[in-house]
């Protein structure tokens, strides 16, 4: 139990911490509107992880029974992966911060609130990094024997969890807090605080799975 939490808390973290255009976008629009529409458009970006958290969680279960005569290849092949997101991470993270240049999104009319948690829930669905972040976690630290459903629902909540939580203090932090963040250096910082996180649980699937 104490293991899900954890991996499920690492995992939301890693996919969250990095702020992008998404992130920058929640903050621009809850500086432009009001606390209550970031907190609903983050939990929005939230609930997306979420939901890919699950699916990850349930098909991994029923892929690895299927995979098991491979599971140990499958196993390193998902570390695989995770390395080669947070080399991309990083990488991506150094050339934008030595060029100066931050990615933006298009602006468009103020949403309300639903219509805010409605919108950030699709962009984040659309990004398929997620899926396969959480499908690599998941399969990568599959042991040979059976999940127990409680574990796997511990992992989901503890990912969504730790997803809202950094969501929400992007939407809550302020402008201050915002341009701290979605700048050159603070998008180096998290970027690279990310891929650390992503190197750590590649390590965790290869030395101690299950």
């Amino acid at each position: 139990m104490t293991a899900a939490l954890v991996a499920g808390l690492l995992a939301g973290y890693g996919i969250a911490v990095p702020v992008g255009a998404v992130g920058t976008y929640l903050v621009s629009l809850t500086s432009r509107t009001s606390l209550r529409t970031g907190a609903c458009a983050a939990l929005g970006v939230a609930s997306a992880d979420g939901l890919y958290a699950l699916l990850a969680a349930v098909g991994g279960a029923a892929l690895a029974a299927a995979l098991l005569p491979v599971l140990g290849p499958l196993r390193l092949a998902s570390a695989a992966v995770l390395v080669g997101l947070a080399v991309r991470g990083a990488a991506v993270a150094l050339r934008q911060y030595r060029d100066r240049r931050l990615p933006t999104r298009t602006e468009r009319p103020v949403p309300g609130p639903g219509r805010a948690y409605l919108g950030l829930l699709g962009i984040t669905l659309l990004n398929p990094t997620t899926m396969v972040y959480f499908a690599a976690l998941v399969v990568g630290s599959r042991s040979a024997g059976p999940v127990r459903p409680l574990e796997q629902g511990t992992f989901v909540v503890a990912a969504f969890a730790a997803s809202a939580s950094w969501q929400l203090l992007l939407a809550g932090g302020g402008a201050l807090l915002g341009r701290s963040l979605t700048g050159h250096r603070g998008r180096l910082v998290t970027a690279l605080l990310s891929s650390c996180v992503m190197l750590g649980l590649a390590a965790r699937t290869v030395l101690w799975p299950g």
